[in-house]
């Protein structure tokens, strides 16, 4: 009887405490707190594709705005090209990366930029394309890098060349500016190339100035649909063979036949018939050295009408279409030659 109600007594109060905190750690997942970053790897071909994008896109902007300058003073708008270009880059910064949205070319490639910076204080990472935008700093850094260090740059290498510092003996100061700005360009081009090395091998930082601003471009959705139409392809491909066979067969053509073959669906016969008289049927030129065929009577270049003749036994007039038995020499006192002699 006694065992029975021992058997029968609750647990204690704090049972469930001590349960649970037994199986807690069976019930946790890996240790978010010691969860790295999940390597993501964006298509290197797809940063490449986005800044040749948005050159293009620059390039057909600057071609609309030239057209609107056309009928001012010829070569004025040449003299101011580098504000040209820094104006619409400015433009495409403005309303692109200032106001957290992706130039055209990141946009066509699904790709925005993100603060690498911040990746390193976020410890619960799920797709790896999480993270902030760029901050207002790294905004503004970018404008004057890009914008602005180009317009400089650009300035400053025509101004020099202009100036001719590099050819200037009787000026040490100007000669000293000008080593040194070939010794930066340098620079800059050997990090340029180390970069891209570096790139090519990671995928991160396309160039010096996102490397420096930490500013890495990412996928903008997980998800991106590609909308191909197979029917343009196949017009292509179509055209392509088409274009081909065109190229294989027209040498093989013979253009005479085919204008005797056509001669008869042209418009003006009248006024292209005097003109048919006074060419060569073969050449289609004025005869330098003029012979007659015989018994047609049509004038023929010399050597076209002497070929032809060696080269076909029955040689035929393009013109006619008759026999060429004999060639004569277009003047009172030619003899009469046999072809096949």
């Amino acid at each position: 009887m006694s065992s029975s109600n021992l058997s029968q007594q609750p647990p204690p109060e704090d049972e469930w405490i001590r349960t649970y905190l037994k199986l807690l750690p069976e019930w946790q997942p890996p240790a978010l707190s010691h969860q790295s970053m999940i390597p993501i790897s964006i298509s290197r071909v797809n940063q490449f594709d986005a800044a040749r994008l948005d050159i293009e896109m620059s390039a057909m902007l600057k071609e609309q705005l030239v057209k609107v300058f056309s009928l001012m003073k010829p070569g004025m708008l040449f003299q101011y090209e580098p504000e040209l270009d820094a104006f619409l880059e400015f433009l495409i910064w403005r309303f692109s990366i200032w106001v957290d949205k992706p130039t055209p070319g990141n946009a066509l490639m699904n790709l925005r930029y993100r603060d690498e910076r911040a990746m390193d204080s976020i410890g619960k990472v799920r797709t790896g394309l999480e993270g902030p935008g760029l901050t207002i700093a790294q905004k503004i850094w970018y404008c004057i890098a890009t914008v602005g260090g180009q317009y400089t740059w650009a300035r400053l290498q025509s101004f020099s060349a202009f100036r001719r510092w590099g050819d200037s003996e009787q000026r040490p100061l100007a000669r000293r500016a000008w080593i040194l700005i070939q010794r930066i360009e340098g620079l800059y081009k050997a990090a340029s190339f180390g970069n891209l090395l570096i790139f090519l091998y990671t995928g991160r930082f396309r160039n010096l100035i996102e490397r420096v601003l930490q500013a890495r471009l990412v996928y903008g959705s997980p998800n991106m649909n590609r909308a191909v139409s197979f029917e343009y392809m196949n017009r292509q491909l179509v055209w392509n063979e088409f274009s081909e066979m065109l190229l294989l067969l027209l040498p093989l053509l013979n253009s005479s036949s085919i204008k005797k073959f056509l001669s008869p669906f042209s418009k003006d016969k009248s006024s292209s018939s005097k003109v048919d008289d006074d060419t060569c049927p073969i050449c289609q030129a004025i005869p330098t050295i003029p012979f007659l065929a015989l018994p047609c009577q049509h004038r023929y270049c010399y050597y076209c009408l002497s070929t032809r003749c060696a080269a076909a036994t029955s040689f035929r007039c393009p013109r006619c279409g008759e026999a060429v038995v004999a060639m004569q020499r277009h003047s009172s006192l030619a003899s009469n030659t046999n072809p096949n002699q």
